[in-house]
């Protein structure tokens, strides 16, 4: 039998939350990879690799070339929301199949992609990119409160917060502003209209120019000011799929994107779709998992057949739902003690803990972010979306997470 084609695959990320991605890319394909530390749990689905500095531009693409070299590539992928540019940068040098670097540019620039949201008449929100808090404070009084202060240039909402009056701009600037001081295609902090409605997603699959709304993903959001996000379900029969639809189309093509797999976030505002941002990339938090669980189709499969210009299969083969809890502690702490009470349902996917006693723990309220203070998750299948998310309520309430307050990291604001 010919060789399997070969695909680079760059930043494989965490284990945890991405370790499914490689393994179904090695499925299909021989897998090398580029990695910034040496691999470990990588090393059954791959081939070769290259160590560089991920956030060296530079270096990366002199590390992708010298895996070139030694492997006749078919494509390259990521799904690393800070590595989509240079990724599209390489496979652009290499003359391998990818959306333009300046479109992923866009995307990572979410002043950029509300200005062509505006241009092509994508329903979005308000937006002014700031310098300085007077700005901010100027912006939110044109805009009217509430507004949302967020990075330019970021991802997973750190530093995304809600304002409600002028007296909590000031903090919500500063949290903004440091974090936005880490980007790279932008450093500014946009103040932004409060889309007030459910959230969701639209994942999306691009070939070619031609675009897929697959599934739609409902999330729950923790309560303001931040935006952390606490569950999320899929259901392959969702009827908000052919209502969200032309509106993630339209926002994929104001952007430009002409091949891969995108999460479209956005908010229903009196039932219409609103755009929030375009993650040029694979959904995170296990959102793919699920898509394949509800539908049968694989995202993650179709990134790779796109990355190497093959036309993507998308056909269901299965009309069902999934769920998956992001489990939090109550308070920020010392983790003390972590257990799952009673037998295991048939219909718990995965239950996975990313902590143990001993980790401290440290909640958005007291100045962390969704990587300090998660436990863990769990997925739960089910018939109905409804169904899956009361499973995943009902497998959750089963976790007993105790915490030391007292031995634990004290609140930021201490």
């Amino acid at each position: 039998m010919p060789a399997r084609p070969v695909v680079l695959v760059v930043a494989p990320g965490d284990e945890n939350y991405r370790g499914y991605c490689l393994e179904q890319v090695a499925d299909a394909y021989r897998v090398v990879l580029l990695t910034g530390t040496e691999p470990s749990w990588e090393k059954p689905h791959i081939t070769d690799h290259a160590v560089v500095d991920l956030s060296d531009p530079a270096a990366l693409l002199a590390g992708g070339r010298a895996l070139a070299a030694r492997h006749d590539l078919a494509g390259v992928m990521t799904w690393d929301e800070w590595s989509v540019v240079p990724t599209a940068r390489l496979a652009r040098q290499l003359g391998l199949s990818t959306t333009a670097p300046e479109v992923m540019q866009g995307c990572r620039n979410k002043a950029t992609a509300r200005s062509l949201f505006a241009r092509h008449g994508v329903p979005s929100a308000a937006s002014v990119s700031v310098r300085t808090r007077q700005e901010a404070e100027a912006a939110a009084d044109r805009i009217g409160y509430p507004v949302v202060l967020k990075p330019a240039s970021h991802a997973g909402a750190i530093g995304v917060l809600r304002v409600d009056d002028r007296d909590q701009l000031t903090a919500a600037y500063r949290a903004a502003e440091r974090t936005a001081g880490q980007g790279t295609e932008s450093t500014s902090v946009l103040v932004e209209e409060f889309l007030d409605g459910p959230e969701i997603s639209v994942e999306c699959v691009t070939y070619r120019g031609a675009t897929t709304a697959v599934a739609v993903n409902r999330k729950t959001i923790s309560p303001p000011p931040h935006f952390e996000q606490l569950a999320h379900s899929v259901d392959a029969d969702d009827p908000l799929r052919e209502t969200v639809a032309p509106a993630a189309r339209a926002a994929i093509n104001a952007l430009g994107i002409t091949d891969g797999v995108s999460h479209i976030e956005m908010r229903l505002v009196d039932g219409r779709p609103r755009l929030i941002e375009v993650n040029a990339r694979l959904a995170g938090d296990m959102i793919g998992h699920l898509v394949r669980l509800a539908t049968g189709i694989d995202l993650v499969r179709a990134a790779a057949d796109i990355a190497c210009d093959r036309a993507p299969d998308l056909t269901p083969t299965r009309s069902s739902a999934a769920a998956i809890r992001l489990l939090y502690p109550d308070t920020s702490g010392t983790l003390t003690h972590l257990t799952y009470d009673g037998p295991r349902p048939t219909w718990l996917d995965r239950l996975h803990y990313q902590c143990r006693p001993g980790d401290q723990l440290l909640l958005p309220a007291d100045g962390g972010n969704l990587y300090t203070g998660r436990i863990g998750y769990l997925i739960t299948t089910a018939t109905t979306g409804q169904q899956a998310r009361a499973r995943a309520d009902q497998a959750a309430r089963a976790v007993t997470a105790v915490l030391d307050r007292t031995s634990g990291p004290r609140s930021a604001a201490a």
